[in-house]
């Protein structure tokens, strides 16, 4: 018996168990894969001498998180590492846009790409100084974020107010090409924004590009020392040094429901685990609703709801091993931790309509990894541990390319794609293949499963798309963590603020079970049931 079950030791779920914990609450958290760490986890599975990253790999939002820099993980034994540069985006033609570790060196070379667009970027880091860091707080709290909301008000307003709440909200192509004349400042801030599901021509899409390459301006894209486990191996032990326990190879197979409360979970091997104060689920919405609950504890609406969820798209990755570092014909792509790849901004529309259309792409816009060139620890001196993903549809309609993939996703299929991947790799570093020494491809079936939550490698928990953020996530409501079983707490990215490794949806999680513990939480609860039901009947 414990006082809070968490299901699932993913980032989110270990954040809630760290802060219950702190607490003085006794926390149990149940994994049903046979080691933690959801989608931040390594091994050396591509080649023995090589760290390679199973799916996450690089954390801005993990160091400007609130939520994670307040766990103190560096006293358990993460250590960060940087690239020399943050994010390059190469040209066809050998040009370079780079996002360097300093504003000013990203600015010059940014100008050396379009004349004024120096000082373009420089105002773009003027508004993140402005208003940034209130932007971070009221997206990675609660929704409405209530203490967040002055501040950020009053920062937004001195920032520009209206004009540039009307910028942020355009479809970053738009954004990028009315702010810069030449292509580096449009393909760094929509690579970024395709980090999502979003496509360069959606509303809202330069919120996210804008804020996670200022987050990279400010605080970097670094990477764990020694591979991605080591972020969740200093979750484990910090949670360990504080009394919780982390169970795994013990999957849950539903919540208990008793009076419209959540009791505990049942394990798959039939054992009972009761939870006296909360059961925190760090597991996707269609997971949960209708999985672990059944839809007779549930709200008839609710499935209704569910029936319209949206994930984002699915994955399709490669992992190499490398005998040398990639061999760039644009020198600024060899400095920085992290590639977008794609000829330019048509290309990348081109992609996503693709996709839109359930087309597998073409020329697959491809977010590449350098992690030797990050973290020298990940393997020999003058190799290179390297990985790249690209999306590809849940439900492939067509292949937009020449080799005929169904989505069967079978040997042929995935031959086919890490081919067209790595045709990707030679046009913009010839000679890459030849260093080659080992190769894994997962597909998106293999997401799903070394982990549930990860529909065909849907990364995100969901779309990013506005109609599936804020009070409509995962579904119309609150936006809270708050579910419809009293006692029970959605702590996954399908909960706001949505994807990425911040923590802030386990920490969500975990500051509601402790407000409706307290008795001024028991006081509130009927009263945000009811508002709830009032918004999303």
């Amino acid at each position: 018996m414990a006082d809070a079950v968490v299901v699932g030791a993913g980032p989110n779920g270990l954040v809630a168990a760290n802060m219950l914990a702190d607490a003085g609450w006794d926390v149990e958290v149940l994994e049903a894969q046979p080691e933690p760490g959801g989608a931040v986890r390594s091994d050396r599975g591509v080649h023995p001498g090589y760290v390679s990253d199973t799916c996450s790999a690089f954390y801005p939002l993990g160091v400007a998180s609130p939520a994670m820099r307040a766990l103190g993980l560096e006293r358990h034994g993460l250590r960060w590492r940087h690239a020399p540069a943050v994010l390059a985006h190469p040209l066809p033609d050998g040009r370079c846009a780079v996002l360097e570790r300093d504003p000013d060196a990203t600015a010059g070379g940014l100008e050396a790409l379009g004349k004024g667009d120096g000082e373009a970027w420089l105002r773009l880091c003027g508004l993140w100084d402005e208003m940034g860091e209130e932007v971070l707080r009221a997206l990675l709290t609660p929704f409405p974020p209530v203490r967040a909301a002055l501040p950020l008000a009053v920062s937004a307003r001195r920032a520009g107010g209206l004009r540039v709440l009307r910028s942020l909200l355009a479809p970053a192509r738009t954004f990028g090409e009315r702010e810069f004349t030449g292509p580096g400042g449009p393909l760094l801030l929509t690579g970024s924004a395709l980090h999502t599901d979003m496509l360069p021509e959606t509303t809202g899409g330069s919120v996210f590009g804008w804020l996670l390459a200022m987050v990279g301006q400010r605080y970097g894209w670094p990477v764990p020392e020694g591979g991605a486990g080591e972020l969740t191996a200093a979750l484990v032990r910090r949670l360990e040094s504080r009394g919780g326990r982390v169970r795994c190879a013990t999957p849950v197979a539903s919540v208990v429901v008793r009076g419209g409360r959540a009791l505990g979970v049942r394990t798959a091997a039939g054992e009972p685990v009761r939870a006296v104060r909360a059961v925190v689920a760090d597991v996707s919405a269609p997971v949960l609703y209708g999985g672990l609950v059944g839809w007779d504890d549930l709200p008839g609406s609710l499935r209704e709801d569910m029936r319209r969820f949206d994930w984002d798209h699915a994955t399709f990755k490669v992992d190499w091993a490398l005998s040398g570092p990639i061999p760039w014909a644009s020198p600024g792509a060899a400095r920085a931790g992290t590639v977008h790849l794609s000829p330019g901004m048509d290309a990348m529309s081109d992609y996503s309509a693709q996709l839109a259309t359930g087309r597998v792409p073409s020329e697959p816009f491809a977010l590449l990894g350098q992690m030797t060139t990050a973290d020298p620890s990940r393997s020999p001196a003058g190799t290179e541990s390297v990985w790249a993903y690209t999306h590809v549809p849940h439900r492939v309609k067509g292949d937009a390319g020449p080799d005929g993939i169904t989505g069967a996703w079978d040997e042929r299929e995935q031959t086919a794609m890490a081919a067209r991947m790595e045709d990707v790799l030679e046009r913009f570093a010839p000679g890459f293949r030849s260093r080659v020494t080992g190769r894994r491809v997962t597909a998106p079936p293999a997401f799903q499963e070394r982990n549930a939550n990860l529909l065909n490698g849907a990364l995100n928990g969901g779309t990013s798309m506005i109609h599936q953020q804020l009070v409509f996530r995962p579904v119309p409501g609150l936006g809270r963590a708050e579910t419809p079983v009293a006692g029970l707490y959605l702590a996954s990215a399908s909960a706001h603020p949505g994807g990425g490794v911040h923590g802030a949806c386990g920490a969500n999680a975990a500051r509601a079970a402790l407000a409706h513990a307290s008795p001024a939480g028991r006081l509130l609860t009927p009263a945000l049931d009811a508002l709830t039901r009032f918004l999303a009947p």
